[in-house]
């Protein structure tokens, strides 16, 4: 169910600095049965320095940024050059399912999960209908 490829311009021509990604929910969580599109951006100092990958703005989640950067270890301070792209892809699937309360980006969002978290699953599956499988 992962998707990772770099981006097609209009013209036909591959970006390599750019790839369009799918992570799919886990089986068994309330994020599954959604197929959830992440773009990775790379830069001139890949793989010096980490990618910034980035979920569709007003993404619901507490480690995702409002306009849509995810904020994970492995994407920051504890960046390695060895970590690979489904490396990457496998990690932000499972903080989906095991946010990191800690390292919160949006304070609502962290809201609903400590303290309301019927709430804050509903809104999850809410999430995975919107981002149905494409196949």
């Amino acid at each position: 169910g992962f998707v990772a490829k770099p981006e097609t311009l209009p013209d036909g021509t591959v970006n390599l600095m750019v790839w369009k990604c799918v992570i799919p929910g886990k089986e068994g969580t309330d994020w599954e049965g959604g197929y959830f599109p992440l773009t990775v951006h790379f830069s001139e100092n890949y793989p010096d320095h980490p990618p910034i990958c980035k979920f569709p703005a007003g993404f619901f989640h507490v480690n995702v940024y409002d306009p849509g950067a995810v904020c994970l270890s492995i994407l920051g301070d504890a960046w390695n050059p060895s970590i690979t792209v489904p490396q990457i892809l496998v990690c932000i699937q499972d903080l989906l399912d095991n946010p990191n309360p800690i390292s919160r980006a949006q304070r609502f969002i962290y809201h609903l999960y400590a303290k309301n978290m019927p709430e804050y699953k509903k809104r999850v599956r809410q999430q995975a209908k919107r981002y149905p499988s494409l196949v």
